[in-house]
């Protein structure tokens, strides 16, 4: 599929201004504005998608529209923390980081993962900058209090897993005034200058919600919202997505990322896309075509 979706050369130079032309309307809807993208997923790991996100990212940022990443980076922590000889411990699906952990997660996160993604969109010709939410003062987080799913009278201790409290985004507007990328680790501090890992969706969530982004894309490995025969929603309301959640269709790990484009689609963010990451150049199929490359959550 990436053959015939990632190459351009055989397209003939009628039918590649024949695609501009029809890109127009969007560039010209979406100029000036603001759209987070949550990378993970196989587009963070398989070289070619690597370098199709880069390059779409790079493509929005020259035609006007002011991207911003945030990104996150579970198994490359796993296989840090295997290289120590320290095993991942998990509650409820949440990793518990103890301040060795949140070393490890420090330095994969706003080090060796933030680089390489910066280092791929800027060898595409953007100029990309990392952050995490120490700089500028960007995310400040407590503690995240998690209960028991069973006894709401038991709290678990998961360490520095944070919870955001507020988020400052000075910084990311003014490097975005700037022409530049923003390229965001989800770390946290607390009040006594303590780090907190923080669950990427939430930061993307949250961010686009500061920022008033026209859009939030989340990058994952599923094509989408699905219903309970495995067929594509590909256009949601905000109601629509409580009732998925009622009825059991939304469950597992789709949970915390729908709740937090739920959140970001009430707050003002004008659609969530949760798109399928394996498709080369999917951020400007979504973005750029009316064809549907995943789901869309409107916010009414």
């Amino acid at each position: 599929m990436s053959d015939t979706l990632g190459s351009t050369t055989q397209i003939a130079p009628r039918d590649k201004a024949e695609i501009l032309a029809q890109a127009l309307p969007y560039i010209r809807k979406f100029h000036g504005k603001t759209m987070v993208i949550k990378y993970g997923g196989n587009a963070m790991t398989d070289p070619a998608l690597q370098q199709a996100f880069a390059e779409d990212v790079v493509l929005l940022k020259l035609v006007g529209i002011n991207p911003v990443v945030v990104h996150g980076g579970g198994p490359q922590i796993e296989s840090a923390l295997k290289r120590l000889g320290k095993k991942g411990e998990f509650i409820q699906g949440m990793r518990v980081t103890d301040a060795e952990t949140m070393e490890v997660v420090e330095w994969v996160l706003g080090g060796e993962v933030q680089q390489d993604i910066v280092g791929l969109i800027n060898h595409a010709g953007g100029k990309a900058v990392g952050l995490t939410g120490r700089d500028g003062g960007m995310i400040r987080a407590q503690k995240l209090k998690m209960m028991d799913s069973t006894d709401a009278s038991k709290e678990h201790d998961v360490g520095q897993v944070g919870d955001i409290v507020s988020i400052d985004p000075s910084v990311v507007k003014a490097l975005q005034d700037d022409a530049f990328i923003p390229v965001i680790s989800p770390i946290g501090f607390g009040e006594h200058n303590e780090s907190y890992n923080i669950n990427a969706d939430v930061v993307a969530a949250k961010l686009a919600t500061v920022l008033h982004a026209e859009k939030l894309m989340m990058l994952t490995n599923i094509s989408g919202v699905l219903d309970k025969s495995g067929t594509l929603l590909t256009d949601l309301t905000a109601r629509q997505i409580d009732e998925l959640f009622a009825d059991g269709t939304i469950s597992g790990g789709m949970l915390p990322k729908i709740s937090g484009a739920l959140d970001a689609a009430k707050s003002g963010v004008n659609s969530v896309h949760i798109i399928d990451g394996r498709v080369p150049h999917v951020l400007l199929l979504e973005i750029l075509t009316d064809q549907a490359f995943g789901t869309m959550i409107r916010s009414h």
